[in-house]
């Protein structure tokens, strides 16, 4: 993988997006049994944006994140990660069981050298962002399941160095209906690879710019286009980043597939709240059209192995969207079982 450091003294971030991914294909093995995850995607993520990626079972959404994460590198075609610490969060919240709530949270603070006095501020911040203010001194084994995933929501928002303000912790209108909510994550910077990130140099907010190349020496720049496919507008109203938050990702694969329905609903609404109070990108897997549907401003469709995109939607959450959504997901899924 190579990692490039812009300097953002010199380039103009406002309009570039927080991920581009350029003709990326992913093989695993070799020769004739080689398997080919992903063919050809493109994909734009504009900060701020939630996008949700739907496909069914082995289409390579969670190839795609994790190619996204740094976890892995594309057989050819471009990644382009511009965010300063991306985060990840799987189904299980992956808590450190002999740490309590906030000493979670602060995990990834620790790692990148902050203070414990900021640390512990940052961390307190951040539990009532995901509303477990009295919550902070219990252990994992001591919270519900729900509580735990609130949890793991708050360390990912620290990994990917989110400071909350004082809009971000107030309620918004659209978390009324839903403020008895319990949401889990995984940081996929420093506390997931064991990397302590170095200074930003100067940097402006410390904004790294990835481009991650094929494992296999590929010929020209590889760079992503940053302009192409062009992003849709949806019409429902977008969390508004904040200067310093437009560079924030955060990748969530599954996190709410293991809870069960009640748990579940309540929980995309206090996402819904987070992302809005917080402004970070968000690019979610699921197999759940309905989620999709609810969460996303736009909803991108891959086909079944190898992945493609093959249609993307502007989300009104809509009961017509989901059954637009669930019928082509058929016919993507028919066709590859008849093929």
């Amino acid at each position: 993988m190579t990692v490039t450091l812009t300097d953002e003294a010199d380039v103009d971030t406002r309009g570039r997006p927080a991920v581009s991914v350029s003709n990326v294909v992913k093989r695993f093995g070799h020769g004739p049994d080689a398997v080919v995850a992903l063919d050809g995607v493109d994909l734009i993520v504009r900060p701020g944006e939630f996008v949700c990626l739907l496909g069914a079972s082995g289409c390579g959404k969670t190839t795609l994140l994790n190619l996204l994460a740094g976890l892995d590198r594309p057989t050819s075609g471009t990644v382009t990660v511009d965010a300063a610490r991306p985060a990840v969060m799987f189904q299980e919240p992956a808590l450190m069981p002999w740490l309590t709530a906030r000493r979670n949270v602060e995990l990834p603070l620790r790692l990148a050298g902050m203070r414990a006095a900021e640390r512990r501020r940052r961390a307190a911040d951040l539990l009532e962002l995901v509303r477990l203010g009295g919550q902070g001194d219990k252990r994992p084994h001591e919270l519900s399941g729900g509580m735990r995933q609130r949890v793991a929501l708050a360390r990912a928002l620290a990994s990917t160095g989110h400071a909350p303000d004082a809009a971000a912790r107030q309620v918004t209108e659209r978390a009324a209906a839903s403020s008895t909510g319990d949401v889990a994550g995984l940081p996929a910077g420093e506390a997931a690879a064991g990397r302590r990130r170095e200074p930003a140099d100067g940097r402006r907010d410390g904004v790294a710019r990835r481009r991650v190349r094929p494992a296999a020496a590929a010929s020209g720049s590889g760079e992503a286009d940053a302009t192409t496919p062009a992003a849709l507008h949806p019409p429902r109203p977008a969390a508004r980043p904040s200067p310093d938050s437009a560079h924030r990702l955060l990748l969530m694969d599954e996190p709410f597939g293991a809870l069960d329905a009640i748990t579940r609903d309540v929980l995309q609404a206090e996402l819904l709240r987070v992302w809005h109070a917080t402004g970070t990108s968000v690019l979610f897997v699921t197999h759940d059209v309905r989620e999709a549907v609810r969460l996303a401003q736009r909803v991108v469709l891959l086909s079944s192995r190898p992945g493609r995109v093959v249609q993307q939607w502007s989300s009104d959450g809509g009961t017509a969207l989901v059954e637009e959504i669930t019928d082509r997901l058929r016919e993507v899924i028919s066709s590859h079982a008849g093929a």
